[in-house]
């Protein structure tokens, strides 16, 4: 998996991510952003690397940030989650 790519992807559109979350074990499946303009909000972080072992982005569904380990992740895809 590409962290880099996904990056990417947050960083000029959405981003659907696919993570167990670690309280719970719960799998979460989150729309999220790092754009200005699909959050309607300005972005505070503008510099990541990918080799970080967690991710900051925006989560769409609950309007407001979200930190998700890279070794949660199961998987990501461009755009919002079917059906939603």
């Amino acid at each position: 998996m590409n962290i880099q790519d996904l990056i990417r992807q947050m960083q000029t559109g959405v981003a659907t991510v696919v993570f167990e979350k670690i309280d719970t074990k719960e799998i979460r499946v989150m729309p999220c952003t790092l754009n200005e303009e699909v959050a309607q909000r300005p972005m505070t972080i503008k510099n990541y690397d990918a080799k970080s072992m967690s991710l900051v982005m925006w989560a769409l569904d609950k309007k407001a940030w979200r930190d998700v380990r890279v070794n949660t992740i199961k998987e990501w895809y461009k755009g919002y989650p079917e059906g939603g």
